[in-house]
């Protein structure tokens, strides 16, 4: 804390996490600790009237999730957060611009090629971490909700190996008609694309890899997007947050979304326990 309070000009750093939390002058908190403390944190920041930034997820069991929601349903003033940053990406603006004419159901297919990690690893533990796709696939479970616009009527998830970190397919129905696919594979080669979006729409297709090139086929005057260096929207989520809290108006994220991506995450998780 302290290390980091000299590099970025935080007037005082504490390892007191109640103090932090309660200080007077602040009114909002920001969540970044491991996994297993996140649902702590947050509602703690909640109940003592903050506005909260809670990395992603925003907790690990739906009795925490429910609880989380019955305190922002209670607090209409107060802004809940979640860092799902490549809601704010630029490539997912112009995906965004280049669907918002069309009215046909979407297909999405999300292919992560996210790698392996060490059987010991935090993360792969159900209480400290959560598990994988709690703890970072939910990031491509917000990115397809975000951009059909429609909440998820059903889904199905399919492990590799069940027990195993391989990794698994999940499969989304839309209640508009769209379908989404998410390929959360840990056995691939690191040489290929991390992340890679397909959309197939009215005839149209667009595809994104690496949130660094954007093709799009089927749409007059747009070829695509290209960008120098990868970005993910952290920048501009961070940015869409601070300004809220200090203008006020809409959530950046509706919390209904976050809750119905955070409860989805959690049973796919526990579907694949």
């Amino acid at each position: 804390a302290a290390r980091q309070a000299r590099k970025h000009g935080v007037a005082r750093a504490s390892s007191d996490a109640a103090a932090a939390i309660e200080e007077s002058e602040a009114d909002t908190v920001v969540v970044a600790t491991r996994h297993d403390s996140h649902a702590e944190y947050a509602l703690r920041a909640l109940r003592a009237g903050k506005h909260v930034f809670c990395e992603k997820p925003l907790c690990l069991s739906l009795e925490d999730l429910e609880e989380i929601q019955q305190e922002i349903e209670a607090r209409p003033g107060q802004l809940l957060m979640v860092g799902f940053n490549r809601r704010f990406a630029p490539h997912t603006l112009k995906i965004q611009r280049l669907l918002s004419s069309l009215e046909d159901p979407k297909s999405l297919v999300m292919t992560v090629n996210a790698g392996p990690i060490a059987a010991e690893h935090w993360t792969l533990d159900p209480i400290a971490g959560g598990g994988r796709l709690v703890g970072e696939g939910c990031h491509f479970i917000d990115l397809m909700r975000h951009l059909v616009g429609a909440p998820v009527l059903n889904w199905h998830v399919t492990a590799l190996v069940r027990g195993t970190d391989h990794g698994a397919t999940l499969g989304l129905q839309f209640e508009d008609g769209s379908v989404g696919t998410l390929h959360y594979l840990t056995n691939g080669h690191r040489a290929y694309p991390k992340e890679r979006l397909e959309v197939f729409c009215a005839g149209r297709v667009l595809r994104l890899d690496n949130f660094r090139r954007l093709k799009a086929w089927g749409w007059a005057g747009s070829s695509g997007m290209k960008s120098w260096r990868q970005d993910k929207g952290h920048k501009h989520c961070v940015q869409a947050f601070l300004t809220t809290v200090r203008r006020g108006g809409s959530a950046p994220i509706p919390a209904a979304e976050i809750i119905e991506v955070s409860r989805l995450s959690i049973r796919v998780q526990r579907e694949l326990s």
